[in-house]
């Protein structure tokens, strides 16, 4: 029999709030975090907006600004949100073998130094040539080796564990958008098979830098509706003109059953399932039939040995571009069948923009608060129909309904797809 995994402690830092229960009142009053750019001047690109993380830093978790200046963003809202989990679960108290305490981050890359980039690149040229001495000699005077450690997706994870002695397994992956649902399951896998009791799990990202807005951009990929930010996310709408960037980390205790019962630890959702596959069809591009979104969402419900009739909302990767949310509509109407009429399915990124690696995760953690309160989240800005997409968005507004059982859906750039499936925990 494999041992089952439950959630034990749960935390976020995102441009909605900086901490769980915060960012659930945001969500329930449908705010949105979609503003203005302003970590980089942005005036001459198409998009102009994203979702920030603002008034935020390490101290609000009880960690030395000093001690983080040279860290990136990514690696802050991790340390912030995995502080929130690991102690809201009371795990460490618990006197658990380090060894048995692992962590799976799904982490993007970090620091892109564009600004010292060009401070070596100005005086290297000349006359259209490239002077490599010179450029040399300018990176050795200005550059700061612990900064350029955090250019690594695996910086994160090592914070992590060197803060709360996890010895245990420690891996990073980064498969895009389904970065941390991957880094979730892949942890859940580990727990069942014996190989850790508890893992910390979840992801971080920040791309609101001029690298990370130039490739969107030049994807075609980001919304240009800079005039009215708030609106700017627009999932399943007919007029969705790109996803918005956002930026943020997620992290959740996750933990066997029986170490977790013995301890008395507050249980917030069981994870029952885990699809994962690969579109293996274009680098930018989901599988137009949606072969691989079907196909890990239908990998999920066999995990979990459950039946469609018995999922009672799914919390859709709903990015607000046209072709994802055209195939993903599709994929619920080939996996859900006759229920798909009746199975709630919105996307929470129309409040907090997509947060690439750290979405997932995000996800997940709204879909357990939504199954806790028996509130589904809303689909904002959903105010034109489109007539291709005819699922219920849940539009608009929160709403009140019976939840034991919901779906996450991740699907990443490179056709990378994770469907998890959790249920509230009845012992």
């Amino acid at each position: 029999m494999r041992r089952r995994v439950v959630i034990t402690g749960m935390g976020t830092v995102n441009p909605m709030a900086h901490d769980v229960e915060s960012t659930w009142e945001a969500v329930k009053q449908c705010e949105s975090g979609v503003a203005p750019i302003t970590i980089f001047d942005a005036t001459n690109f198409p998009t102009q907006i994203a979702a920030e993380v603002k008034n935020w830093d390490v101290d609000q978790v009880g960690e030395e600004l000093e001690d983080w200046k040279y860290a990136g963003r990514h690696s802050r809202f991790a340390v912030g949100s995995a502080k929130q989990a690991v102690e809201s679960s009371g795990l460490l108290e618990s006197g658990i073998e380090p060894t048995r305490v692992g962590v799976y981050l799904g982490s993007g890359e970090g620091i892109q130094d564009f600004f010292s980039f060009m401070r070596m690149m100005a005086p290297a040229l000349k006359d259209g040539q490239l002077d490599m001495s010179k450029w040399i000699e300018v990176g050795l005077q200005i550059l700061n080796p612990t900064w350029e450690l955090e250019q690594e997706p695996s910086a994160p994870a090592a914070h992590v564990a060197r803060i709360f002695d996890a010895q245990g397994p420690n891996y990073n992956c980064l498969t895009a958008c389904a970065a941390s649902s991957q880094a979730v399951g892949e942890a859940v896998e580990i727990i069942r098979r014996g190989d850790a009791d508890a893992m910390i799990s979840g992801g971080c990202h920040s791309m609101i830098h001029p690298f990370g807005v130039t490739g969107f951009n030049l994807l075609t990929a980001l919304s240009t509706s800079n005039d009215e930010p708030t609106k700017a996310s627009r999932p399943f709408d007919k007029n969705r003109d790109g996803f918005v960037l956002g930026e943020g980390a997620s992290m959740l205790v996750l933990e066997e059953l029986e170490h977790a019962k013995r301890r008395g630890a507050e249980i917030h959702g069981e994870i029952i399932g885990y699809g994962t596959t690969a579109d293996a069809f274009r680098i930018t591009d989901q599988h137009p039939e949606g072969r691989g979104a079907i196909g890990c969402m239908q990998l999920a419900i066999e995990d979990a040995s459950i039946t469609v009739d018995q999922i009672d909302y799914c919390n859709a990767h709903g990015t607000s571009t046209s072709v994802n949310d055209r195939v993903e509509t599709l994929a619920c109407k080939e996996v859900f069948g006759e229920h798909a009429m009746n199975i709630p399915v919105s996307s929470t990124k129309s409040m907090m923009g997509h947060l690439i690696a750290a979405a997932g995760a995000t996800e997940l953690i709204l879909s357990v608060l939504a199954i806790r309160d028996n509130l589904l989240p809303p689909t904002i800005n959903y105010e034109t129909p489109d007539p291709e997409l005819d699922l219920d968005y849940v539009p608009n507004a929160p709403r009140e309904a019976e939840c034991s059982l919901a779906l996450t859906n991740s699907f990443g750039f490179g056709g990378q797809n994770v469907t998890l499936a959790v249920q509230q925990f009845a012992g």
